[in-house]
């Protein structure tokens, strides 16, 4: 059981890590494709290195189905502390990932649009990129509102960790504030745009917290003798439930 534990967690650090090498790729290499409020630079810049953006929105599937695994580990190693909590805090990263999935969908569609501009005349050409353009911007919305359901889950998995005993504190606070801090981006991204541009810097909190997680685990693990007193008094607890 004890050996079971820690290699789940130190299996949730490796596909942390993962999930954010895979997402940093995609947002900062995919950022590079586009040029703001511009259709046909955007599109000429797909076309001309299109195998480098296929694997950019790969990076995001990759990014997505790593994070489901964390999502599974976490909700095990955190159900002790409370099953419920636990198991929406899941919900809510699924939900995230799901968004990713969708946002996948649009950032392909240029994929499709394009190829038919290169022989289409001026005007057909034209509407092809931007549409093409248009599922960009529906993508950052769509990554955007995950980020709303992500938030949500490192508050919950803030929660859980602060309250864990088997985990430091300062990690339940670490990943609260990663989870504010994907909360104010979010709604600042989506009802106030300028005001996002003007604080760049608040994603950064976010990857301190999770990051800071994603390490612990690697390298420290989680405190196996706490975990089980943990989950023995949760399962006590429900055997006089019933």
């Amino acid at each position: 059981m004890a050996s079971s534990v820690l290699l789940k967690a130190r299996i949730a650090g490796v596909f942390y890590l993962l999930t954010t090498v895979a997402g940093l790729f995609y947002v900062f290499a995919g950022n590079g494709f586009i040029v703001t409020g511009d259709a046909i630079a955007t599109a000429k810049n797909i076309v001309a290195s299109e195998s480098f953006y296929r694997l950019d929105i790969t990076a995001n599937i990759v990014a997505a189905a790593a994070y489901l695994v964390v999502t599974l580990l976490l909700y095990e190693l955190l159900k002790p502390v409370s099953r419920s909590l636990s198991l929406l805090a899941a919900f809510f990263s699924i939900v995230g990932i799901a968004s990713a999935l969708l946002s996948f969908v649009c950032d392909s569609a240029p994929l499709v649009l394009l190829q038919p501009a290169l022989g289409a005349n001026a005007s057909s050409a034209t509407t092809l990129q931007t549409l093409a353009f248009a599922s960009l911007k529906l993508s950052g919305l769509g990554t955007t509102a995950g980020l709303i359901f992500f938030g949500i889950y490192c508050l919950l998995v803030g929660y859980l960790l602060f309250n864990s005993g088997f985990f430091p504190r300062a990690l339940g606070v670490l990943m609260s504030i990663a989870g504010i801090c994907y909360l104010i981006n979010s709604f600042a991204t989506l009802l106030a745009p300028a005001l996002a541009h003007r604080l760049w810097f608040i994603p950064f909190g976010a990857l301190v917290g999770e990051g800071a997680l994603t390490l612990w685990l690697l390298i420290a693990g989680i405190n196996v003798p706490k975990w089980q007193e943990r989950a023995s008094t949760a399962s006590r607890f429900l055997v006089s439930a019933d």
